[in-house]
């Protein structure tokens, strides 16, 4: 059974998996604050957090950007219960069949889940739900970008970790790491006419993606 059709089942792993996910979102958010990086949310008047898991994230942009009605969309089980507040809703459904429409849609930690054929469904669905460049339109993607270990030698542990992580997607849900060409490459493929990547401390990188 895949993952997280096995989480929807599986109360006590839902749990411990969402609160994971919820520590993660805590510490991307200090790490983009503490880096003048939210200024990627800058101007939006809503947004979707496609797999906000608990709402987390979504919860920090609210408050730190009042004028943006933020939506968390996720699986039903994952946000049965939760309750919203001024400018941020909690909206359940799948990913692969519709996404709520707004300015953005932010996929943070969601797409190394999944082939690079069901990251263009995805992403696809992410293009459906968004306006065009000129009117403000675009995804806000938080995932590992591979590095080039023969260009960034020094950086032993960090590219191990990577690796480590590209396992576990392998092993765990089908899914892999990724390469600045592979992100290139499903960006073109989906049908995204531009991207741009903004390194962040840590693995990870922020990956502006225009249709």
């Amino acid at each position: 059974m895949p993952f997280f059709k096995y989480a929807g089942n599986e109360p006590r792993l839902n749990h411990l998996f969402n609160e994971a996910m919820a520590s993660d979102a805590r510490l991307v958010m200090t790490v983009l604050i503490q880096n003048g990086k939210g200024l990627i949310f800058e101007g939006l008047k809503s947004l979707v957090d496609v797999g906000g898991g608990t709402g987390t994230i979504a919860k920090a942009i609210a408050d730190a950007f009042p004028q943006i009605n933020c939506t968390v969309f996720d699986l039903p089980h994952v946000i049965e219960g939760l309750e919203g507040s001024k400018n941020l809703s909690f909206v359940g459904g799948d990913m692969f069949n519709s996404i709520p429409s707004a300015n953005a849609i932010l996929l943070k930690w969601v797409l190394h889940n999944w082939s690079d054929e069901d990251c263009i469904k995805i992403l696809k669905k992410c293009k459906e739900a968004i306006p065009s460049k000129e009117n403000g339109g675009k995804v806000i993607i938080i995932d590992m970008v591979m590095m080039d270990y023969n260009l960034e030698k020094g950086d032993h542990k960090s590219y191990e970790t990577q690796l480590f992580f590209d396992m576990l997607m392998m092993v765990a849900v089908s899914g892999k790491q990724r390469s600045q060409q592979n992100w290139a490459n499903l960006f073109s493929d989906a049908g995204f006419s531009d991207f741009n990547i903004i390194p962040i401390p840590g693995l990870r990188s922020i990956i502006e993606v225009y249709p």
